[in-house]
């Protein structure tokens, strides 16, 4: 049991090491870089797999943020619309605030 929290322990202290020191530049990159999935740095997405492991809110807080890499995030977000632009007719529309 206590292997399950020294080995991640010491590959998180080399980690921040690393990236720290910035070498070697390679492994620095390759720790820090952000993955097309999650978004997050290789490191970081290794450290919250073993911290939902542990602890299961952490599960669901990880699944609400693929979910909101997923969802469309519109601009106005419901407010009435202070821009508008038709590039079809070549017309630009502002509003003033009230």
């Amino acid at each position: 049991m206590a292997v399950l929290v020294i080995v991640p322990f010491t590959l998180a202290s080399i980690r921040h090491l690393v990236v720290r020191s910035g070498s070697p530049r390679w492994l620095c990159r390759r720790l820090t870089t952000r993955t097309r999935t999650s978004g997050l740095g290789l490191g970081v997405t290794a450290t919250e797999e073993l911290h939902a492991f542990f602890n299961a809110n952490k599960r669901v807080q990880i699944e609400q943020r693929r979910t909101q890499l997923v969802l469309r995030d519109d601009d106005h977000a419901g407010a009435p619309p202070r821009l508008g632009v038709d590039l079809g007719a070549g017309t630009a529309v502002v509003r003033q605030q009230r």
